[in-house]
């Protein structure tokens, strides 16, 4: 019988699932790093009774009860701290005489060690079908993992004038648009009771220069990577500077459309919404993974879109379409760090991120929802340009090169004057640039004139509601 006839779901020796025909009482280190490399990675089941090439022969009712003490003594005596694990059987016979044992062991929340003597202590990781002793850097990494990067206390007394970044951010988004103290800072846990600072709180300081707080941003020629750059950004430093930088470079990357109010004013209508950009950078920085050397959060912008992608795996037990709208629990990876951001009202306890990204697109039809996709290692939130199909694709696929330059200023800039608008044209007539050009934009409804037409303080403004 194949151990899949028990349990459907295995195929094969993997980062999850290992066989063992029996447990050697006399070398129980074979057996028991698997048991730690399992507790120091997501958990797993080892399978007693089965055969190397998945054949389940298993093992009868007294072995059973022998293999449960017999882990459990290794455990206590050779595992630290020690590991918790839980037992299923299955029989692998119609007499129900012989069962393959199911040892299932449980992530542990520290780095678990298998000792042998005094001072003689080994960190084991789980591979794909093995387990190796793990490597220094394997062992910082895996601390960090379990630790968290940010709530260890550092050296370092905090003085205001050390996070002058991070109080003038604070200053900006608090409601009251104070400095905290140091009791909020206490209280927070961003720093201890004698006022040093923890690792995530020094990510704020101004002169942090650490590589982990990397921020790569790219403006794409199109809607894939294959296209051009046209303009890009590394930010690193302080989580302030970084935050500051990303949304600077969307914001001059991204388009303003301009449409009339019920009053005969004009409104503002951004392609991306404020909230929305500042929701995802937020998120982006409190909860990636930062124990992952080498990698940084990406913000790339197309002609459509804006996704940003920070590593670290999805926390939750669930896949984020299967949480209803706005009931995805709040869960950090980062305590510290998001505790830095929600004294500085940037972060909310509850987990409202996502929901405010999804309020700032109320209104919008379905497929410009925002978006966030799960992937081994990385998550990737996508926001869409809410002003694309009405003035890219309707419009821009219509329109001469000139008349194109003429919208993409409207766009970046807002309201011009004429004499504003011929400047970006060949056109030295004035006479002839509205006739050929902005007459025809006026007659089709793309743009339109506030204020009278004969007076030279007269506006041309973009209409966003052309396509609607």
């Amino acid at each position: 019988m194949k151990i899949s006839e028990l349990f459907s779901d295995v195929i094969t020796e993997d980062l999850t699932y290992e066989y063992k025909a029996i447990l050697n009482p006399d070398k129980p280190v074979k057996w028991a790093k698997t048991i730690v490399g399992y507790a120091n990675g997501e958990g797993g089941i080892m399978f007693v009774g089965v055969s190397n090439d998945g054949e389940a022969f298993g093992i009868d009712l007294n072995e059973i009860d022998n293999t449960k003490n017999l882990i459990a003594k290794i455990i206590d005596r050779h595992i630290f701290p020690h590991t918790k694990v839980q037992y299923m059987m299955r029989s692998v016979d119609s007499n129900a005489e012989r069962f393959v044992l199911a040892v299932k062991v449980n992530p542990a929340n520290s780095v678990v060690r298998y000792r042998e003597g005094d001072f003689n202590e080994t960190v084991y990781i789980k591979g794909d079908g093995n387990t190796t002793p793990a490597t220094p850097e394997d062992i910082i990494s895996l601390s960090k993992r379990k630790y968290g990067v940010d709530n260890e206390t550092s050296e370092v007394l905090y003085e205001e004038s050390k996070w002058s970044e991070y109080i003038a951010l604070c200053k900006e988004y608090r409601e009251s648009s104070n400095v905290p103290t140091i009791k909020d800072l206490q209280n927070e846990e961003v720093i201890s009771k004698d006022c040093y600072a923890k690792s995530g709180f020094l990510m704020f300081a101004d002169n942090y220069e650490g590589d982990d707080s990397l921020i790569c941003c790219r403006l794409w020629k199109g809607n894939t990577k294959t296209g051009t750059v046209l303009d890009s950004g590394r930010y690193k430093g302080s989580l302030v500077n970084g935050f500051r930088n990303a949304l600077s470079f969307i914001e001059r990357n991204t388009k303003t459309g301009w449409k009339k109010t019920e009053s005969g004013g004009r409104e503002e209508v951004r392609a991306y919404p404020k909230e929305a950009i500042r929701e995802a950078l937020v998120n982006a920085i409190a909860h990636r993974d930062y124990s992952i050397s080498g990698t940084q959060i990406d913000v790339d912008i197309y002609c459509d879109r804006i996704e940003i992608v920070s590593p670290g795996s999805w926390l939750l037990p669930k896949d984020y379409a299967q949480y209803p709208v706005g009931s995805i629990p709040s869960i950090r990876r980062n305590s510290i760090i998001a505790a830095c951001l929600d004294v500085a009202n940037l972060m909310e306890r509850g987990g409202t991120g996502f929901q405010t990204m999804i309020e700032c697109y109320s209104g919008c039809e379905e497929k410009l929802q925002p978006v966030v996709s799960i992937y081994p290692g990385f998550l990737n939130l996508r926001l869409y340009d809410r002003l694309y199909e009405k003035i890219e694709t309707n419009i821009y696929d219509e329109l001469s090169g000139t008349k194109k330059r003429v919208l993409e200023l409207l766009q970046a800039e807002g309201p011009k004057h004429v004499k504003e608008l011929q400047a970006v044209t060949n056109y030295k007539s004035r006479s002839q640039f509205l006739r050929e050009i902005l007459n025809p934009l006026i007659e089709s409804g793309v743009v339109y004139r506030e204020g009278n037409i004969k007076s030279p303080k007269s506006l041309i403004v973009l209409n966003v509601d052309v396509a609607e």
